[in-house]
């Protein structure tokens, strides 16, 4: 875990991107590691505690003919949906996957847990990355990967000095607080720029692109999508999915346009793509 996982967040942050640790524990940690472990001491399947939901896609054709696909689906609860973080994973890994709780929304799965006399009935929910313990990232960068925190220039979008930054991994892009000069008006982390180890800041106004791209991605069903589609695509856990359209580049690359500027479009998180419930896979925001 520390060599797979850890020190990929380690190594994201020096980068100057912002990674989403869950993506590799899942790939690797869950689906890989133990996945192997619980199959070889005899298990058919491996369940999870994950809120999201699985289907059968089957489909016959002349003679003996047939096709059957192991679709992932948001969970019953919108609000606890972790479908993001599971898109990682293809037909191998789904076959042998369950996942109990994801027809059931959090309240019925509290009140499950009550009447059986679980103490996890009535812990809070927790939103922090697991190896944090409850600290702040930053403090935990700076223990673990003091190389991140190289300090340069803050610049205005017109390329004016404004101050100094302690680090491009100690600030996330649409950050407004703790930026660390004094401004007439609210200013908010814009770019991180790695090649100059600078970070742009601007106004609210200033806020939102219309266009990403993704690298690595990972289709469920294992069949890459060449052709252009409409999804809805989202860009962060906690974010909402927004419509745009998805199509395959030259490089390999696909480039993903939105109907409408999105505030939060940050290096190393992922962008999964939906339609409906189903998801279709997804990659890393270059």
């Amino acid at each position: 875990f520390l060599s797979t996982v850890v020190q990929y967040f380690l190594d994201e942050y020096a980068r100057g991107v912002t990674p989403n640790p869950c993506l590799v524990c899942n790939r690797t940690i869950r689906w890989k590691y133990l996945l192997d472990h619980a199959l070889a001491a005899g298990a058919d399947y491996m369940a999870t505690g994950h809120y999201v939901r699985l289907r059968e896609k089957s489909e016959s054709g002349p003679g003996s003919w047939s096709h059957s696909e192991m679709q992932l689906l948001k969970a019953k609860d919108s609000g606890k949906d972790q479908s993001y973080v599971l898109h990682v994973l293809g037909q191998e890994q789904l076959r042998k996957a369950l996942f109990p709780v994801g027809e059931f929304t959090k309240e019925e799965i509290r009140a499950i847990a009550k009447d059986f006399g679980l103490p996890s009935a009535s812990r809070p929910d927790s939103q922090d990355l697991c190896f944090l313990a409850g600290e702040d990232y930053r403090q935990f960068l700076k223990r673990n990967a003091p190389e991140s925190l190289v300090p340069g220039e803050i610049r205005s979008k017109d390329g004016e000095p404004l101050g100094m930054h302690s680090g491009l991994s100690q600030y996330t892009i649409g950050q407004r607080k703790g930026l660390g000069f004094s401004s007439s008006q609210p200013m908010y982390v814009l770019e991180k720029n790695i090649a100059t180890n600078t970070i742009v800041v601007g106004d609210r106004n200033d806020l939102g692109k219309d266009e990403l791209f993704v690298i690595n991605p990972n289709w469920i069903s294992g069949f890459p999508i060449t052709e252009p589609f409409r999804a809805d695509v989202k860009i962060r856990y906690t974010s909402r999915e927004a419509a745009a359209q998805v199509s395959l580049r030259s490089d390999g690359r696909y480039w993903i346009k939105f109907d409408n500027p999105q505030r939060d479009i940050t290096s190393g998180q992922a962008a999964v793509f939906y339609q409906g419930d189903l998801v279709l896979g997804g990659g890393i925001i270059e």
